[in-house]
């Protein structure tokens, strides 16, 4: 009873720290529902954020849920992440420095019946807003304007996951996501001339709505040590819950707009790995999100999202005597097309990664450092340092006196 307060309290602050999260200062999250996370686990993240076909008792992986039974069946495992981002744009006005960070995500997995049943519990972003920014300019020599952009808030999703082994090479699972939270947009166009009027725009978006994935897995481990997995995911289109309006002010007039269709896309993405001998682990992943047939807000136009995903782990002995041969070492890529008409050019990063393993325990502390670039009129690079603590513990042994 007492470790399951403790998981509870657990999730409860995870859950508060997400909702007041800062984990963003991009003016691309100004667009539609804002900047979009994931569900990858910073031990991925290494990777380039592959996750569909990996399968490992060393890491909860959100991202496919057919690999929650790959647990062990006396461990539990907890997941806590925050991350710093340190990021720069540049565009014809100059050039800008922004920091930001937070929580990012919190997940648990236990075994539910010995190596056959998994489950798996988190929280985490599904899209984050963090703006404020002026541009100053003039109609000809007669006005002169500012106009004024600034958002907050964010998505923030809570899951609950189950895992079948149906055989010994084959496994299923569903996650159903319950999403929640509101984001604010405000923008205002002020003339300095007293005979021109002022305009105002504020958009909130609620959101309380229900979404689920599923996903397979097959996967065979050979008698030389060797590995590998295949897996799939999809996600069907669904409605976006919740309320959204917006107050536009011209002077002392005011005019509300009601409600507008929302949804969230189908997506479907299918991944690999491989492992040679415990120590070296190659994996890709494949994505494809239907932005271009979702609606946002009614009528924004959206494009079709694909992500690519390569990645490398080397871990030189398990049972090594030196502390550096046990350690985890991961490289990775990613690129992906932004799901905003507005944003131009694509999305790439590069990772590397670092795990930390105690000595006498299965507890990994890992570090991710991302380099990512993005946008043509307005570029916007950053750096990423994202830390977590992938702990395991035995629960469900049963001592003899």
């Amino acid at each position: 009873m007492k470790r399951i307060i403790y998981i509870v309290s657990l999730l409860l602050c995870a859950t508060l720290g997400v909702m007041a999260q800062n984990m963003t200062s991009s003016p691309y999250s100004r667009f539609a529902y804002g900047e979009l996370g994931d569900d990858v686990p910073n031990t991925y993240r290494g990777m380039g954020g592959v996750g569909i076909g990996m399968r490992s008792n060393k890491a909860i992986n959100p991202l496919q849920p057919a690999s929650y039974s790959a647990c062990d069946s006396m461990t539990f495992m907890f997941d806590l992440a925050g991350s710093v981002q340190w990021t720069t744009y540049r565009d014809a006005s100059g050039r800008r420095n922004r920091a930001s960070g937070n929580l990012e995500y919190l997940s648990l997995q236990v075994p539910l019946y010995k190596k056959y049943i998994g489950f798996s519990a988190g929280v985490m972003p599904f899209t984050t807003v963090g703006y404020n920014f002026a541009l100053a300019d003039s109609i000809g020599t007669d006005y002169h304007y500012t106009a004024t952009y600034a958002g907050e808030g964010g998505i923030t999703e809570v899951y609950g996951g189950l895992s079948f082994n149906i055989c010994d090479w084959f496994a299923v699972g569903a996650n159903v996501y319950y999403m929640f939270g509101h984001v604010l947009n405000y923008r205002a166009l002020t003339f300095t001339e007293a005979d021109m009027n002022s305009v105002m725009q504020e958009g909130t978006l609620k959101v309380s709505s229900v979404r689920t994935r599923v996903g397979a897995q097959f996967f065979h481990t050979f008698a030389n040590g060797d590995a590998f997995a295949v897996g799939a995911i999809w996600e069907p289109k669904l409605p976006l819950h919740g309320d959204y309006s917006v107050i536009e002010t011209i002077w002392e007039d005011t005019v509300q707009a009601g409600a507008a269709a929302m949804q969230v896309p189908m997506q479907w993405g299918v991944g690999a790995s491989y492992t040679w001998h415990q120590r070296l682990t190659l994996a890709f992943d494949y994505t494809m999100q239907a932005w271009n047939d979702a609606q946002v807000f009614g009528n924004q136009q959206l494009r079709a999202r694909t992500i690519y995903a390569a990645g490398a782990e080397y871990r030189h002995n398990p049972m090594g005597r030196n502390y550096a041969e046990r350690m985890y070492w991961r490289i990775g890529a990613k690129v992906a097309t932004p799901y905003q008409q507005s944003v131009s050019g694509m999305d790439m990063k590069i990772s590397i990664g670092m795990g930390f393993p105690l000595r006498n325990a299965s507890t990994v502390f890992n570090t991710t450092i991302e380099y990512g670039h993005r946008g043509a009129l307005l570029k916007e690079d950053y750096l990423k340092l994202t830390i977590n603590a992938a702990i395991s513990e035995t629960w469900f042994f049963k001592r003899k006196l």
